[in-house]
């Protein structure tokens, strides 16, 4: 059975050295603060002006100023800075956090493509930077929707037991 991890770097196509190179580097070092808030305001600009109903609905129980911040704080912590989303939240917990939504391979695409879309829009982040960060979204992307599956397929199991259990005993 393959690992979250593994089943990251197969549907991503990005292999974990790539994936994690954002760690030999401290990104929030070399880019500051303001590289991490203009992004994601930017990403998330885009994430609630998109055309496509499924896809704004996922973001719809947060406020667009939430959003932004709760990801630029993981990504300033995540890439070298002060732990800021966990002294706000607590540990990321990323599956987790992201459980009550449909982390599909179609919504993983599209979250992508706005942040591609965000990252060539943004011009205080280097082009090597954005390829390190491009390559941890993939993967990190991925891994949520290995997550969701994961979650589905205990689900799947969790209501087949109960499903099994209301039975009446053979005879």
């Amino acid at each position: 059975m393959q690992s979250l991890q593994q089943k990251a770097s197969e549907w991503s196509e990005v292999d974990p050295n790539d994936a994690f190179a954002i760690d030999e580097a401290n990104l929030f070092e070399k880019l500051g603060l303001q590289a991490f808030i203009n992004l994601s305001t930017n990403f998330y600009n885009r994430v609630y002006d998109d055309e496509e109903e499924w896809f704004r609905s996922i973001f719809s129980n947060s406020s667009k100023e939430d959003a932004i911040r709760n990801q630029y704080e993981f990504f300033v912590q995540r890439m070298g800075g002060p732990p800021l989303y966990s002294e706000r939240k607590g540990h990321p917990a990323l599956i987790g956090r992201h459980r009550p939504f449909p982390v599909t391979h179609k919504a993983a695409d599209r979250w992508l493509q706005h942040m591609q879309q965000a990252l060539d829009s943004v011009t205080d982040i280097d082009e090597d930077s954005k390829t390190k960060m491009m390559n941890f979204f993939r993967h990190t992307a991925f891994f949520l929707v290995a997550g969701d599956e994961l979650k589905n397929q205990n689900q799947s199991v969790a209501l087949a037991c109960k499903h099994a259990a209301n039975k009446p005993a053979a005879e």
